[in-house]
C-alpha cells in the first residue's frame, strides 16, 4: 500500500538527480496484518468463548484423582488420533476446582474420569453452556465431537 500522508507529515524529503527536493512515497507491506486483525476481531467477537471447532483447547480431561491418570491418558490418545485438541488437567486439586478452572478458561468440553467411568469405558461429559450431560461411551463420544467440529457451528 502506498502512503502519501506520512512523508508529508514528517516533512521527509530527498534530493533527486536534478538536485531538487522531492517528497518520497512510503510503501507499506504487511502480509500478515489482515490475518492478525481478523483473529483480533474473532477474539473480540467471541470474548474468548470460542465454539468447539475454533477453540484452541477443545477438550479437557479431568481425573477425579491421580489413580485415573492412566485412563485419562488413554482417552487423550484416542482424541488426539481424531485430531481433537485435548489436554489432561493432572493437578492434585479437587474436581470442583478443576471444573471451575476449565469454565474460567472457557474450554468447550470437559470429560470427567473416575472409577465408574474407567470400569465402563465412559466419561462424564460437561459442556459449556449446557452443563452436565451424563456419562457417554468414549467410542460414541469421539465421532460425535469430530462431527460437531467438522460442522463448524457456533454452540
Amino acid at each position: 500500500q502506498v502512503d502519501f500522508a506520512i512523508p508529508k507529515r514528517f516533512d521527509l524529503v530527498y534530493v533527486n538527480e536534478n538536485n531538487e527536493e522531492q517528497t518520497p512515497l512510503c510503501i507499506h507491506r504487511a502480509p500478515l496484518g489482515t490475518h492478525e486483525r481478523f483473529i483480533g476481531f474473532l477474539i473480540e467477537h467471541f470474548g474468548g468463548d470460542f465454539p468447539l471447532w475454533l477453540a484452541p483447547k477443545q477438550v479437557v480431561i479431568l481425573p477425579i484423582s491421580d489413580k485415573y491418570l492412566d485412563y485419562t491418558k488413554t482417552i487423550k490418545k484416542q482424541l488426539l488420533e481424531n485430531n481433537i485438541r485435548v489436554y489432561v488437567d493432572s493437578r492434585s486439586e479437587k474436581i470442583g476446582a478443576k471444573i471451575r478452572d476449565a469454565e474460567l478458561k472457557k474450554i468447550p468440553v470437559m470429560l470427567i474420569a473416575g472409577e465408574k467411568e474407567e470400569s465402563d469405558c465412559t466419561a462424564s461429559v460437561r459442556r459449556r453452556h449446557k452443563g452436565d450431560l451424563g456419562a457417554k461411551s468414549i467410542k460414541k463420544l469421539i465421532p460425535e465431537l469430530a462431527k460437531e467440529i467438522n460442522k463448524r457451528r457456533r454452540h
